[in-house]
């Protein structure tokens, strides 16, 4: 046998076990949808059938008992635009402009006084419609409930008469609803007649008060224009000036702007004479103190006196120079020549400066004087010159005074004249008949067909509305179920390893006369064999060194078919040459006793159904009296035994843990077939004891709730859970396991034919 390993190693490898990464939950993948919807097939067909004939018999009895007629007519709206009368041709504005209108038109017509005065109407309240709102007083005949009577034929009529305007065409179509095709026909045409005529009243109203307004307009601004002609003729008045228009051109101007022009012109040209005057008196003066000049020559060159004494310089000035090639330098007689020669000069030289004087003062005497005379004159033109300015500034102020008045009285001219051409387009608009902008296009007619109820509506719709409450149904049974039915169930709610599924005894026609404590030794080939199977390699597997070979199989509740589980899966794995001690510790319940008849002791005055794991604990007994052995090749049990009056203290005690470690050294596996864990505490203390703790949910009874408190309980104790196992799978229409099991059957023919 494999020696015992240590406890802390055992539990490393349950906990090993436990930590295995569940399927994450998630939502419904529609692969589930399908299989629900599968399973509640016959459900939503028969929800569909029974929409579809609710529908279908409400569409009988209302269209029987209570048909209902849509009347419709149409009114036409024109465009908005005030079109002028004289304009050949329309004036349409912009799409949305005039759906615009005839949102505003619908508006109109549904707003609350107007379904008032038609309520109002004697037309309307003779109809049956308004009759079945009303209660008459037997005797006077007049209507009772007055208001109340109104109110409610006002919400009707809110409810089932409807206006609304055409997107693309320039109608607004108005429909009436009721049980009479004639009277629905007769309020719509109250309903356009009414509106069109108080319609078409408020607006030629509205056009009789613009010509009023228009008429005051007018007198007022003729008056203004009258006045602005007079405020005209005073600023010619007062300014005493003709001419006062501004000119066309400028080539046309005023006399005083002329005359203003010529003074300032000639003043300009006098002042540059004066600057001239004043240049060259400058010049002379300069004149007068230098040298003499060129001019001063020629008056020297032309002076008679100097003509004289230049021939008389000439004459002496030849006799010298013939007297000295005569007589030599210092002769008396050149001497005396040369006297005379000098004297010449100087007479010579004084005329000329005398001319030089004469000349130079005479030209600054001409220019001073000159200058005095243009002085004066430029003085007396720039008195003329703020005169003219004078007269010319009263003309800008009289012109601009004058303009004023002119503008005023051309702007109230135009005015005038644009109000008077209004006036009379608004004439022609008052008696114009398209001036209300809407008109009727022709009364409505009796319908002659129901518009509700429709079977186009109720049939398709029941149908429908059947379907989804089937599939809504089907969806909420699955969803609000709360067993642990399925593997993904496991995965979802309860996150820990599962061990194997074993399917109910129903679904496999091998087992259905076999005890289900026996299934694996009496139909190997069954699937419900090959999956305790299953659950025996993968509890082999849970442990990477093998650790797990003391198991307790437990439950939440009683009846959840752990007994079963524990004795198959200790027949499966007898069946690999192992040798398995099976104990059944439920004192309260027991169940092998049952499943393994014992015979009596022939050496012994008691049965041996008396001894058994309570006698143990007690020390009533030995191992060898309590054990039964080879009760099936490679198991032996260990019964109950009688009922202690403290179970959970003989399951928690040394004795129990001694048995369960003395015994793993001849044994390959010991399973221990324990209570209940939300039940009893008996089958916690053993989960202690052990080294891994096999729970069994039952998927026809095991609530989600039950299974986790069941773990959580486990888990607060720290026990090792190895796994769990679902018992009593049913096949599901349409799921994977009904697939399995055909797909398991018929792999299993030709061995099932050899074994036969």
């Amino acid at each position: 046998m494999v020696e015992q390993k240590p406890k802390a190693v055992n539990r490393m490898a349950g906990s090993t076990a436990l930590r295995r990464p569940a399927a994450a939950a998630a939502g419904l993948t529609p692969k589930e949808v399908v299989s629900i919807l599968r399973q509640h097939l016959l459900l939503i067909i028969a929800l569909t059938v029974l929409g579809l004939t609710i529908a279908g018999g409400t569409w009988f009895l209302l269209r029987r008992y209570l048909p209902k007629y849509t009347a419709e007519t149409y009114i036409r709206v024109l465009s908005p635009v005030v079109t002028p009368p004289l304009t050949i041709g329309t004036t349409r504005s912009a799409r949305d402009v005039e759906y615009g209108y005839r949102v505003s038109i619908t508006n109109l017509i549904k707003q609350q006084s107007t379904l008032q005065d038609l309520i109002d109407r004697s037309e309307v309240r003779e109809t049956q419609w308004f009759r079945r709102f009303a209660r008459y007083d037997k005797k006077t005949g007049k209507i009772t409930n007055k208001d109340q009577c109104i109110l409610k034929a006002f919400k009707d009529l809110k409810k089932h008469f409807s206006a609304y305007p055409h997107r693309d065409a320039e109608f607004v179509i108005l429909t009436m609803t009721c049980h009479n095709a004639q009277e629905a026909a007769d309020i719509v045409n109250e309903m356009v007649k009414m509106f069109l005529s108080s319609y078409g009243s408020t607006k030629r109203a509205e056009v009789a008060a613009k010509l009023t307004e228009l008429e005051r307009r007018r007198t007022s601004v003729y008056n203004e224009l009258t006045a602005a002609e007079k405020a005209m003729a005073t600023v010619a008045e007062q300014s005493k000036i003709t001419d006062l228009e501004q000119p066309r051109s400028r080539s046309f101007q005023h006399t005083i702007t002329l005359r203003l022009n010529q003074l300032v012109l000639e003043q300009n040209n006098l002042t540059l004479i004066i600057k001239q005057v004043e240049a060259d008196i400058g010049n002379l003066k300069r004149l007068a103190e230098e040298p003499v000049n060129v001019q001063v020559e020629r008056q020297v060159e032309v002076d008679p006196v100097m003509i004289v004494l230049a021939q008389q310089l000439a004459l002496l000035e030849s006799n010298l120079a013939g007297q000295r090639a005569k007589f030599g330098e210092n002769h008396k007689a050149v001497l005396r020549s040369q006297e005379q020669v000098d004297k010449i000069k100087d007479e010579r030289r004084i005329r000329q400066s005398e001319i030089a004087e004469q000349v130079r003062y005479a030209n600054l005497k001409n220019a001073q004087d000159q200058l005095t005379v243009l002085l004066s004159r430029n003085k007396e033109l720039s008195l003329l010159i703020e005169e003219a300015q004078t007269q010319k500034k009263e003309l800008d102020i009289a012109r601009v005074q004058y303009a004023q008045r002119v503008a005023i009285r051309d702007e109230r001219k135009e005015m005038l004249d644009k109000i008077r051409a209004t006036i009379e387009d608004y004439q022609i608009i008052r008696t114009d008949p398209e001036t209300p902008k809407v008109q009727m296009v022709g009364p409505a007619l009796a319908p002659l067909e129901v518009s509700s109820p429709k079977w186009e509506f109720y049939f398709p719709g029941g149908t429908i509305l059947g379907f989804i409450l089937g599939i809504g149904l089907a969806l909420a049974l699955e969803l609000l179920n709360d067993l642990v039915r399925k593997p993904r169930d496991v995965a979802r709610f309860l996150h820990i390893p599962l061990l194997s599924v074993i399917p109910d005894a129903a679904e496999d026609e091998q087992v259905r006369d076999i005890e289900p404590c026996h299934v694996v030794r009496q139909a190997p080939y069954s699937i419900i064999s090959e999956s305790y199977r299953r659950c025996r390699t993968n509890i082999k597997l849970s442990g990477s060194d093998g650790s797990v070979r003391t198991l307790l199989v437990s439950s939440g509740a009683a009846g959840d078919g752990k007994t079963a589980v524990a004795v198959n899966l200790a027949a499966a794995i007898i069946a690999e040459n192992k040798k398995v001690l099976l104990i059944d510790a439920n004192f309260r319940r027991p169940g092998l006793e049952t499943i393994f008849k014992m015979q009596k002791a022939e050496d012994e005055q008691v049965t041996q159904s008396e001894f058994g794991l309570s006698s143990l604990l007690m020390g009533l007994c030995s191992y060898e009296d309590a054990k039964r052995s080879n009760v099936i090749e490679g198991l032996d049990i260990i019964v109950s035994g009688p009922l202690p009056s403290n179970p959970a203290e003989l399951l928690g005690s040394y004795r129990m843990e001694q048995l369960i470690k003395d015994r793993r050294k001849n044994y390959d596996y010991i399973i221990v077939d324990g209570p209940p864990v939300l039940l009893v505490s008996d089958a916690k203390v053993l989960a202690k004891i052990v080294d891994g703790t096999v729970l069994v949910f039952n998927a026809a009874s095991t609530r989600r709730g039950a299974a986790q408190r069941t773990i959580r309980e486990l888990k607060d104790i720290d026990a090792t859970i190895v796994g769990c196992v679902l018992f009593a799978v049913r096949a599901l229409k349409g799921g994977y396991f009904r697939e399995q099991f055909r797909s398991y059957q018929e792999y299993q023919k030709l061995q099932l034919a050899h074994s036969t």
